[in-house]
Order: structure tokens, then sequence, then C-alpha cells
């Protein structure tokens, strides 16, 4: 299979870096909010997903990280990795926001865990409230993107580097041409680079370091040693 979203990491390869997208629950999920469409009423938001398909879509994703010949999970690492580990699936971190446009989609040199640069467009910032309190999350593309196909949203906040990656974690937003969309923290998912450093993975910015603890989404993989 080809990873489907982009983003997650990029694998290194004799120095070199070529593409190789990291596997994120959100296109799992709708397809998953799909099938179950077809038989149940109406569909689902296309954001959103119930505790029922958030768990069938992990499940999918350990599946494809234990099978797939390009796992970003070593072969010898993967019975300690797998499965995934989370945090329980809480309601309370799937909130709506608004993306406020960028006027000019400024682009930012991002660092990245190999210690080199990505270049990013900022497409906008992700309004929000979390536990009753105004938040924001800027929203990239990789620069030179034409056609915006996924929003990318590197985050940190108060968990990481106890229970969550010390390097944070990403969501992935499909665009809506509504401008409002739901961030669903529960579908957080780690870098690549988590699992193994010959993935070069972009760090979230400051603007992105969010001063809250998001107890969802997926949990840190067990330290080396542990």
């Amino acid at each position: 299979m080809v990873f489907p979203i982009r983003f997650g990491g990029f694998k290194r390869s004799g120095g070199s870096k070529r593409t190789r997208p990291h596997l994120s629950l959100a296109p799992i999920l709708l397809a998953t909010v799909a099938i179950t469409s077809c038989t149940s009423g109406p569909s689902a938001p296309e954001d959103s997903g119930s505790a029922t398909q958030i768990e069938q879509a992990r499940a999918e994703k350990d599946r494809a990280f234990s099978e797939d010949p390009d796992s970003p999970i070593p072969a010898e690492k993967r019975s300690k990795i797998l499965p995934l580990k989370y945090f329980p699936i809480d309601p309370a971190f799937s909130v709506p926001a608004a993306l406020r446009l960028s006027e000019d989609r400024p682009v930012f040199d991002m660092p990245t865990s190999t210690g080199t640069m990505r270049k990013m467009q900022r497409v906008g910032v992700l309004e929000f409230t979390l536990q009753g309190e105004p938040r924001t999350l800027d929203a990239f593309v990789e620069n030179g993107t034409r056609q915006i196909t996924s929003l990318f949203v590197p985050f940190a906040d108060l968990t990481t580097g106890t229970d969550t990656y010390s390097a944070g974690r990403y969501l992935d937003l499909k665009p809506t041409s509504t401008g409002f969309y739901v961030i669903d923290f529960n579908l957080a998912y780690n870098p690549t680079c988590a699992y193994s450093p010959t993935w070069e993975c972009p760090y979230p910015p400051a603007s992105n370091r969010l001063k809250v603890a998001i107890r969802a989404g997926e949990k840190a993989p067990p330290a080396e040693g542990a």
C-alpha cells in the first residue's frame, strides 16, 4: 500500500530525501464513515467519526504498520511498539474551528528531526475554543503546492515530552469550501521519526505550541530499553 497522508515524515535514503507519506487515521476513518453511511442513514460529517469508527481506523493502521514493507516501524521493533498506544477517545477534544486565510501564504523554514529546514507555506490560522479558552493553530502546506488536498497541522501541548512524543504530533485536515472545520485531537498521530531516525519529520513551530494538555490521540511509543 502507499501511505495516503503527506507530511508524516520523509524517508532518508543514501543521504537524500524522498517523499514517503505517513499513515494517519484520517483517510481510514473517512472510508469507514462512508461504508457505514451506506447502511445507517445520513452520512456523518467528513471530519468526524464515532468512537467505533475511530477504533476501527486505529486497528487498520496497526495492521498496515505491521505488514507493509515500507512501514516506518522497523521489523525488530514492531512487537514492542504495536499496537500503537492512545488516550481514551474523548468527544471534548473534538471542536469546531474556523480557518482565517493568510493573504499571501507566507513561506516558513520549518526545522526537522535531521537538522535540515523544510519550506512550508502557511495557508491560514485555525481559530477554535478548547476547555473554555480561545486558541489557534497555524495550518500549512509544503512550499510550491498548487492544489491543496490536505492541511498539515503540527502541534505540541503540555503532554509533549511526557505522555506524548517529544517532537510533537500531527493533524491532517481536508480542505472545506466553507472555511469551517472540525479539529478532532482524537485523530492526532505521531510523526514517523517517533519510530525510526531514518525518517525526517518537521517540528511544530512556536505558534502551534498549545498551553493545554491534549490528552487525546496517539501516545508516545515505548522508550528505547523500556
